[in-house]
This record gives structure tokens, sequence and C-alpha cells, in this order.
């Protein structure tokens, strides 16, 4: 296959339609001040690709721990809409609501302790 000008510009960063800025892998390590700079002064998520297919996103530590709050609230929600019987009132839904967060919260807690006390063998 005959080398072209094309081929040299599939390798550089590209700004998707979602906004997410796609990065070839094989052009990251070059890259990585810039990219890091870019998400944390300017917010820019930048997806690592290979073969054209996103396998990692950089992004700031808050935005990570943003998307982990949220994923813990919608465990919660969906948690409290199956409880049976469904509570009559809106506040005891958002109660029932809040102690599954808080259980949720307690496993992630012992998940983080585990993971602290091991020691490779």
């Amino acid at each position: 296959m005959a080398y072209t000008l094309d081929m040299a510009s599939d390798l550089e960063p590209r700004i998707a339609e979602d906004g997410i800025q796609e990065v070839p892998l094989t052009r990251a390590r070059a890259l990585l001040t810039r990219l890091i700079e870019q998400a944390r002064e300017d917010g820019l998520v930048s997806a690592l690709t290979v073969r054209g297919r996103r396998r990692a996103y950089l992004v700031t530590p808050s935005a990570y721990e943003a998307a982990q709050s949220d994923r813990r609230m919608v465990r919660a929600f969906h948690a409290a809409a199956g409880e049976r019987p469904q509570p009559a009132t809106t506040q005891e839904f958002l109660e029932l609501m809040g102690r599954h967060l808080m259980a949720i919260e307690d496993q992630g807690d012992a998940k983080a302790k585990r993971f602290s006390d091991y020691e490779p063998d």
C-alpha cells in the first residue's frame, strides 16, 4: 500500500461529533502532556483509540468522581424503584433511596479498605 498524506492526518487528534477528542493510541504518548493540559484547563475529554475504536478516556479527577457519584445515585434510584411495595409518597421514596445510597457507599468503602489492605505475595 502506498503512503499518502491522508494516512498521516489519520494519526492527528480530531474532535468527534459528540465533542470528545479522539487520539490514536500510537500518537497518545507523544501528545500526553498536551492532552492532560487540555483536560485540566479546558475540560476537553480525550478518547484513546485503536483502529478508530475508543479504548480509554482521559478525564480530570473531578469529572471521574462526578461520574462515580452519578453512578451510585442511579444504582440507588434503581434499587429504590425496584422495592415492593412501592413507597406511598415521594418523601418515603427519597428516604428509601437515601438508605440504598448509604448502603452502596458503605460497600464502596469496604471494597476500598480491602484493596488498601492487599499485599501481593
